[in-house]
């Protein structure tokens, strides 16, 4: 029939299988055209051929192995797939995963399961304890998929944490990490140890304990969007074990990097957060060369370092858009790209003294930012110091009357400091002996 399509109703992956799906046909106008045929309600528009881990001997009962059962079905997948379904139960893994190439590893759920509900696919993992350069859980080979579970450690304890290998490895092209929760991983997201490209992780929960996503040998654009680091996810889940009711902050603040980022051409990051980490955000080189990233509506909240930039790419450096931080940003000596903060807000913990300090010789630039408690313990150190490189302060406010707000040492070369909402006539102190202008500020 011209101007319109056919299209069969299918049954949502994980669900039911496609042979269950209705013949029946409905048809729904063709692009470009304006016929206004009816489209059966019950069409649905997920369509794809599964491979159920039941029918490979799977038992997900908590109790039997399901490692060998799950991967022999990954490996149907590769051919009859492309997806590889686990239906709701409680897998236990004694070995680690691979999923194969273009092969989707995913459980019953229709969105981001949440560990206070475990009511759909869980993988229990047993691999890999006390051994943290072991094969990681579940390895993704290029344009492989995990999504749709959540993720149990039931052996690990606090505050003798126990060390276990990577949770989910990206290992080439396309890996996605998509709408799942990981209650306690020692090391949650790895996208660095392998060379990658174009890797998506959305909708990523957790409570990782000493690092929770690893960027670096990224040649492409990777995505991260929505992924949230907090406790919460292991002290309310209802699986057993039991959380031990032991001090997760004070461990997580001693040892959590949330977000460690090495080599990456571009990394785009949204939507994530940590909160209580030894360091928010590190930038560094981790054997591979600096890297870029813009980073927008994120933030690190309570926690000493916010944001710790070593090294980033000398020509592009690292830009954050609407991001909140609880509580400093430290720009060391080595780093030599740009680093920009635009539309950002500062808060303080009880240990903070400085919000932003500048070292090295790259260059910070500070627009539209606000600032609020730094000097907690009013010992007499400013909202922000700069002794090196360049410095841009534009149109900021520093909250805090009777606090020093900008020092400039030694070893800056130049800066600029114009149009800010000062408070006090003496807001800003000049040591540097550098090109200094200031201008255009307010001090009431």
């Amino acid at each position: 029939m011209r101007g319109a399509i056919f299209v069969v109703p299918v049954v949502l992956m994980g669900f039911g299988s496609t042979a269950q799906a209705a013949e029946s046909s409905a048809q729904v106008p063709e692009p470009g055209t304006n016929a206004a045929v009816p489209l059966a309600a019950n069409v649905t528009l997920v369509a794809a051929n599964h491979v159920n881990a039941r029918d490979y001997g799977a038992k997900g009962d908590g109790q039997a192995d399901d490692t060998a059962a799950i991967q022999a079905a990954l490996a149907a997948a590769a051919s009859k797939g492309p997806v590889c379904f686990l239906p709701a139960g409680h897998y236990r893994l004694n070995e680690a995963l691979t999923v194969p190439p273009g092969v989707t590893l995913a459980g019953a759920s229709g969105g981001t399961p949440h560990s206070e509900h475990p009511i759909g696919t869980v993988l229990l993992a047993f691999a890999g304890r006390g051994q943290p350069a072991a094969p990681p859980l579940i390895t993704l080979k290029p344009n492989a998929v995990v999504r749709n579970l959540t993720i149990h450690y039931p052996e690990q304890t606090l505050p003798e944490v126990v060390p276990y290998p990577w949770t989910i490895r990206g290992d080439g092209e396309l890996c996605q990490v998509l709408d799942v929760t990981l209650t306690n991983p020692y090391q949650a997201l790895d996208f660095g140890t392998c060379w990658n490209e174009l890797h998506v992780i959305r909708n990523v929960f957790g409570c990782p304990l000493k690092t929770g996503l690893y960027i670096d040998q990224c040649t492409d654009i990777g995505r991260v969007e929505n992924v949230h680091f907090n406790p919460n996810f292991w002290t309310r889940m209802k699986l057993k074990p039991e959380f031990p009711k032991a001090d997760i902050k004070a461990y997580l603040e001693q040892n959590l990097v949330g977000f460690k980022i090495g080599k990456t051409d571009w990394e785009y990051i949204s939507n994530s957060f940590v909160i209580f980490p030894l360091i928010g955000f590190h930038f560094d080189d981790f054997g591979h060369g600096p890297g870029n990233a813009v980073i927008t509506q994120s933030g690190a909240d309570i926690c000493a370092t916010a944001v710790r930039v070593d090294r980033t790419q000398e020509h592009a450096g690292v830009q954050f858009v609407n991001g909140q931080f609880m509580s400093t940003l430290c720009v060391g000596a080595t780093n030599e790209g740009p680093v920009k903060l635009t539309n950002c807000g500062f808060w303080p913990v009880p240990e903070t003294q400085e919000q932003v300090i500048k070292l090295g010789p790259s260059t910070l630039m500070l627009t539209a930012c606000h600032f609020a408690g730094w000097d907690s313990a009013r010992q007499g150190h400013p909202c922000l110091r700069a002794a090196g490189g360049r410095l841009l302060v534009n149109g900021c406010d520093f909250l805090a009357d009777g606090k020093q707000q900008i020092v400039l040492d030694k070893g800056l070369i130049a800066a600029t400091i114009t149009g800010c909402l000062l408070r006090g006539e003496h807001a800003v102190l000049d040591n540097s002996k550098a090109d200094v202008q200031i201008g255009l500020n307010t001090t009431q």
